[in-house]
């Protein structure tokens, strides 16, 4: 290498290791913003002391040499103070996406590769001769057809980069506006310098200020660092803090426009989607709320509630209005927080559901025991009673007789009652499964008439059973067979002598097979009806005064519903009662 150091070829260099020394210190503190102003000060540094030693040069291929290695720095530049400007601006989702910086990157290697292989196709430079009629040694340029797209692209990023410096100004707070001034002050010197350069304004013929006016801007950033603490306070995108609150935020005029929003406000607005909202009013955004317009239309601040219906479903919000005057603002504003309530809603309404359930849990549970310290005891200790009177021979065979159809009726009952209720407890037992298979309703219907075909006898009660062979249903046998003893028991209960039960089942839609058992007997009044399977009715006893607890149709509803199926009646006092069960139907294997 063959080198004459001059002034400016000295002042060139001992500046740029200055900006090494910078850009070393920035680029070691957090921040992206910091970091790319960094590359940007790394970048000046190289195309700065490489054009100080090209200052040097004695020898037209070595200045060659040096433009080369100047271009790295040249073309990663402008890259790095648009990137620098989107990330201080609060708009670096921009570069984030891979086309977008693909397409900056793209530049800069091309114009590089045009720089370095400029010797086979003079498209960026036409020619590159030796100019020595000056103190030094200088390069005479004519520039070509990449070299003017190049300088397009290079005035292009500075302007980008400098309107988004000027537009956060303007929203900024004073110490920002101060960071964001002594920035753009800054990095206009030298564009400045280098439009002089390229427009032909030149004190040496074919000297390049620009690498020199970086020295003010060098000293400017110094400065900026030291006495303003430059980027040790740096400004939060007011975008980025606003979509990151959950709760919606809505800004609206005195005419009830919207001014404003954050991100989270068009989640309720999924119907505007792809459509502008700014300008929009609010009746159109939030018909038939009446309670939110009264506010704006009175221009009252306080809280209210909505209740929005959208394509994704329903929403349950609350509205916070803070009316602000003439007095605080140039014009009447209106801002509107929207929480959401509907987690909180659906889970006081689960929670009040749940309390409701325990409640009737806890009143059956009192019925329980009521019945067992009742009318479970009550047979027991007449049986007992009678074991001994007939242990002691102190009662005949003739009495025993006569109290034995007594003493049957109650140990049925009884049987039927504690049956009902060690199927009901364990089904409530946590971790209590459900044995669904497929299996015959009529065969099992057929078991259960001739379970009942005593009783029924004993009233001249008529069972007629009218189910096709091979009706199959998909459900936990026993508790379909819980289910229907006990609809049959009631029915032989509430039937008077000569009366007919009939039993029948249909195919319903969507898979179902319907099961109806009907009487003909005294029948349910409406109250007694409504209140049916609820727990709360009171137990009735039969014709011929049987006995019951009310117990059995609960048990029965908790059944059906557990094995994905139904049951309801209907009744007309003195006309008989029907009830209904539905069942998924099942396949024969």
């Amino acid at each position: 290498m063959d080198f004459i150091f001059n002034p400016y070829a000295i002042t060139l260099i001992f500046c740029s290791t200055i900006t090494i020394f910078f850009s070393a210190r920035l680029l070691g503190r957090k921040g992206e913003a910091v970091r790319w102003f960094g590359f940007m000060l790394l970048s000046n540094a190289l195309w700065s002391m490489a054009y100080g030693f090209e200052l040097a040069s004695q020898n037209l291929e070595q200045i060659k040499f040096l433009i080369r290695v100047e271009y790295v720095g040249i073309t990663t530049l402008p890259l790095y103070w648009f990137l620098f400007c989107l990330q201080l601006s609060g708009k670096e989702c921009w570069y984030k996406k891979k086309r977008n910086i693909a397409v900056l990157i793209v530049v800069t290697v091309l114009t590089n590769v045009m720089v370095w292989t400029n010797d086979y196709h003079h498209l960026h430079y036409k020619s590159l001769t030796l100019d020595t009629s000056g103190d030094f040694p200088m390069v005479h340029i004519v520039r070509g057809v990449w070299y003017q797209l190049f300088t397009l692209y290079f005035y292009l990023m500075l302007a980008m980069g400098s309107y988004l410096l000027l537009m956060r100004m303007r929203k900024s707070d004073q110490v920002y506006r101060k960071q964001n001034f002594t920035i753009l002050f800054a990095a206009l010197i030298p564009w400045l310098s280098n439009l002089a350069y390229l427009l032909g304004f030149r004190p040496l013929k074919n000297l390049d200020l620009t690498p020199f006016a970086f020295i003010v801007t060098l000293i400017l950033t110094g400065l900026a660092i030291y006495r303003f603490r430059l980027f040790d306070i740096l400004p939060v995108a007011r975008e980025k803090v606003l979509d990151l609150i959950q709760d919606s935020y809505l800004v609206i005029d005195g005419k009830n426009r919207v001014l404003d929003y954050n991100q989270s406000f068009k989640k309720y607005l999924v119907d505007y989607q792809g459509k502008k909202l700014i300008g929009m009013e609010m009746q159109t955004l939030f018909p038939e709320q009446d309670g939110l317009m009264n506010f704006l239309k009175n221009h009252q601040s306080g809280k209210t509630e909505l209740t929005i219906k959208t394509s994704m479903g329903f929403y349950e919000l609350e509205a916070e209005v803070m009316h602000l005057n003439e007095n605080q603002l140039n014009n009447e504003v209106t801002v509107i927080k929207l929480q959401d309530l509907t987690n909180l809603k659906q889970e006081a309404l689960k929670s009040k559901l749940q309390t409701e359930e325990l409640g009737k849990l806890n009143q059956l549970k009192d019925k329980i025991f009521s019945i067992i310290a009742h009318d479970v005891r009550g047979p027991l200790v007449n049986l007992s009673e009678v074991l001994k009177m007939v242990s002691n021979d102190t009662i005949s065979l003739e009495e025993i007789k006569q109290i034995a159809p007594i003493l049957g009726k109650d140990i049925l009952y009884t049987t039927d009652l504690l049956e009902n209720i060690l199927h009901w407890s364990r089904s409530q037992l946590k971790g209590y499964g459900i044995n669904k298979v497929v299996f015959d309703l009529r065969n099992m219907i057929l078991n259960e008439v001739n379970y009942h075909l005593p009783s029924a006898t004993s009233k001249h009660i008529h069972i007629i059973h009218d189910v096709f062979p091979g009706l199959m249903v998909y459900a936990d046998m026993i508790m379909i067979q819980i289910v229907v003893r006990n609809l049959l028991n009631n029915a032989i209960k509430f039937c008077s002598e000569g009366c007919e039960i009939h039993i029948t089942a249909v195919y319903k839609p969507e898979g179902m097979i319907m099961l109806c058992i009907a009487d003909n007997g005294i029948g349910i009044s409406k109250p007694a009806l409504e209140k049916l399977f609820t727990g709360l009715n009171n137990s009735t006893r039969g014709t011929m005064n049987e006995k019951g607890t009310g117990l059995g149709l609960q048990v029965c509803k908790d059944f059906m519903e557990r094995n994905n199926g139904q049951i309801w009646a209907e009744s007309e006092e003195g006309k008989g009662a029907s009830f209904y069960l539905t069942l998924p139907i099942g396949f024969k294997v």
